[in-house]
């Protein structure tokens, strides 16, 4: 909470009630669940292929009971009720959330970023069980980008395979077009990835629809094909599950039951798009009915016709002919709502992303914000438009189906394991619940999302190595940004200065004709020619000094990084161009948990009392507003500052603030990163040879590509850069 404006500055769940809540659970429909709930489109077949023979009456009924009781372990209890339970304070979710909640960002400290003179703090001692968190942390963080790498992966397989598989059912009724399903499936895509710029709330106004009435067929269809076989409900008994397992003693039909649950992790990863509330009650009282009814149905035409459906079992159990009115109406529907499905973890792919740049895992790329009331609601194009190559490049090279689906389980097992262990290591370390609980937690889930990821391994070799791929090459990315990131900001810390250790003001003394002297209204400005970084008040001071002079100008230094005194941007400014400008403002940017931030509550202003001139700004917009400093508006404030600060003598410095500030130059960092050399070892050498590498080779590309005030910062013609050597 800022004092000066009492604004809130740390952004929080979306809370809803009544309508509103009703509302958004109807918006969750066309983001969250069609992927899900286009799953009967492919997961019948994915247990037992056209190509195969027809399962026994016992099996079939044994496969629908392992698909219903896997939905009601993992996406209903599992997710729904217990994992929903486990977002940021921010309403964020994902398996980075769950670190997040383990290692929550410092609170940002805007009165900090406004103090130029302060001095640093000690830091609490942690307690024995904070160390071992400590200990824990790079295992724990390389895990949970792992898990959000493979989700982001996902979002490459879920519009392959949903627009491949129901773009198949053509095929049944026009075989001619057999060899076309490929190209009709990407002008698909590329239909999907371009409306992804008009944002989810627009999307989901066109989405959720679509998805309701979906879900809608999916319930009639399946009650009516249960009435060739009202046995099927005996697949409400778990035991036939596990007899079908023990009957066949074929482990790997648990690979085809994993993509009934594929999308499940998109309850969870969509959090930040939505809130809790509103999943749980779209999902168990309505998506969850519908797909399990689907199932039923399914199973029950497989039993009653057998030969004559196994070759497509979604489509060849439609009620009517082939060629007839609900068929087309099926189809149609089943394509968009594979366009939806895909849509689902497109905006889980954006949100997460959003999570790992604003975490400093990530490259900051350009986010556009869509909503104006959930912050969470992003487009990021760089990010929408590779998923649209990727994605159509998939498609073409996996002209099998069944390899395709192989690559798109393991994805959906791995995330779906990592997030169970997580969330016990959550329920010990962030709930502060006794270890029973968490094992109590884990025992069970572990043991289930354990089964499907062993039998997902075996798929390999069979496609599944490409998310594998996909996965490991941005876990490389987010492992180095938070490794190099991180030693750029500790340069950053440990270079910062107490102004009154860098500069000094003295006037200047007139001596008189009878000996003695006054200090006249001229002073003279000096900084110190060495510095070892932020000096507290009782270190010696260097009393090497070089004078300056002060310019009739105004500049903006951006403060990239918080924290307490003048960034090192300043020190080397200063050093390069040895003048200080009449007027000097320390910028730090705060953007505000909502969408707009009135003109009049923008600007903070503290005031250095030591040095004359100098103004520690916070500017706080939000999230949906564009970065525009108003210089004029931001003079009105620091003269209001002076003027309530000196109401006699402030007119002469008002004048003469204002008379300077006609334009103003924005003075932005730019840090060359070095790699600094590491002794000692026998293989030192080496690790100085991959770390400089990593360091100037890689990282340094990335940063100087994807700049930090790429997503806020003014005209270019507008910015000087000030070079500054960073041996990190």
């Amino acid at each position: 909470m800022d004092p000066e404006h009492g604004m809130n500055t740390k952004r929080t769940a979306v809370n809803m009630t009544g309508w509103s809540l009703t509302f958004l659970s109807f918006q969750t429909l066309g983001i969250i669940y069609s992927d899900i709930g286009t799953s009967p489109l492919y997961v019948l077949n994915g247990i037992w292929p056209s190509s195969g023979p027809v399962p026994s009456k016992e099996d079939i009924i044994g496969g629908i009971s392992a698909i219903i009781w896997s939905i009601t372990l993992l996406p209903l209890i599992k997710y729904a009720f217990i994992v929903l339970s486990f977002g940021t304070g921010e309403g964020e979710g994902g398996s980075f959330a769950l670190y997040q909640g383990l290692y929550p960002r410092k609170e940002l400290d805007v009165d900090a970023d406004r103090t130029l003179t302060g001095d640093t703090f000690l830091q609490e001692p942690v307690s024995a069980k904070q160390t071992f968190k400590e200990k824990a942390r790079w295992p724990l963080l390389f895990w949970c980008l792992f898990g959000t790498a493979l989700t982001m992966a996902d979002g490459v397989f879920t519009p392959a395979v949903s627009v491949t598989s129901a773009v198949g059912g053509i095929a049944i009724a026009k075989p001619s077009v057999i060899k076309d399903i490929t190209g009709i499936s990407i002008i698909f895509l590329l239909f999907l990835f371009f409306v992804q710029q008009f944002g989810t709330q627009r999307l989901s106004f066109i989405f959720s629809p679509i998805s309701f009435i979906w879900f809608l067929l999916l319930m009639g269809t399946g009650i009516y094909n249960i009435t060739y076989y009202p046995g099927i409900f005996r697949a409400f008994d778990p035991s036939r599950a596990v007899l079908l397992f023990v009957r066949t003693k074929d482990y790997s039909l648990l690979s085809g039951v994993l993509l009934a649950l594929t999308g499940c992790e998109a309850l969870f990863a969509n959090l930040g798009q939505f809130n809790s509330k509103s999943i749980r009650i779209s999902f168990c009282f309505f998506v969850y009915p519908a797909i399990i009814l689907a199932y039923l149905g399914q199973g029950a035409r497989l039993i009653h016709d057998g030969a004559d459906v196994l070759p497509n079992v979604f489509y060849k159990s439609i009620p009517g002919p082939v060629n007839g009115p609900l068929y087309w109406i099926i189809f149609v529907f089943a394509i968009l709502a594979t366009l939806v499905a895909s849509q689902a973890l497109i905006t889980a792919t954006f949100s997460l992303i959003q999570q790992v740049i604003n975490t400093k895992a990530f490259p900051p790329l350009r986010m556009h914000y869509t909503s104006e009331t959930i912050q969470g609601q992003v487009y990021i194009p760089v990010v929408n438009w590779v998923l649209m190559v990727v994605t159509i490049i998939i498609v073409a090279v996996f002209a099998d189906l069944a390899n395709l689906t192989n690559a798109y389980g393991f994805a959906v097992a791995t995330v779906m394991f990592s997030t169970s262990w997580l969330i016990a290591v959550h329920i010990y370390y962030v709930k502060a619940l006794p270890v029973i609980v968490a094992l109590a937690y884990f025992i069970p889930f572990g043991f289930f999302d354990g089964l499907f990821w062993a039998a997902s391994l075996k798929k390999i070799p069979h496609g599944a190595w490409v998310p594998l791929m996909i996965g490991c090459i941005l876990l490389s990315v987010m492992l180095l940004w938070v490794w190099s990131k991180g030693l750029e900001d500790e340069f950053d810390g440990k270079n910062r200065m107490n102004l009154r250790h860098f500069i000094r003001q003295k006037q200047t003394e007139i001596t008189l004709d009878d000996g003695s002297s006054i200090d006249s209204a001229e002073v003279t400005y000096y900084i110190t020619k060495k510095s070892s970084g932020l000096t507290v008040e009782n270190e010696k001071v260097s009393r090497e000094l070089m004078e300056i002079t002060r310019i009739p100008s105004c500049a903006i230094f951006h403060k990239i990084a918080s924290g307490q005194g003048v960034p090192h941007t300043f020190t080397g400014f200063i050093r390069q161009w040895p003048s200080i400008p009449r007027v000097v403002i320390f910028l730090s940017v705060c953007i505000a948990p909502k969408a707009r931030v009135p003109v009049e509550e923008r600007y903070a202003v503290t005031k250095v009392r030591t040095v004359e001139g100098f103004y520690g700004v916070t500017y706080y917009i939000g999230f949906r507003d564009d970065f525009d400093v108003q210089i004029g508006d931001l003079i009105d404030k620091i003269c209001t500052i002076e003027q309530h600060l000196n109401p006699a003598g402030s007119a002469a410095i008002i004048r003469e603030i204002r008379a300077v500030s006609a334009s103003a130059t924005h003075i932005a960092p730019h840090y060359h990163v070095v790699s600094k050399k590491i002794s000692g070892g026998f293989f030192s050498p080496v690790i100085n040879y991959l770390r400089a590498t990593l360091i100037e080779s890689v990282y340094r590309r990335l940063a100087t590509i994807f700049p930090e005030t790429a997503n806020w910062l003014t005209s270019a013609d507008e910015i000087i850069r000030v070079g500054v050597n960073a041996v990190i």
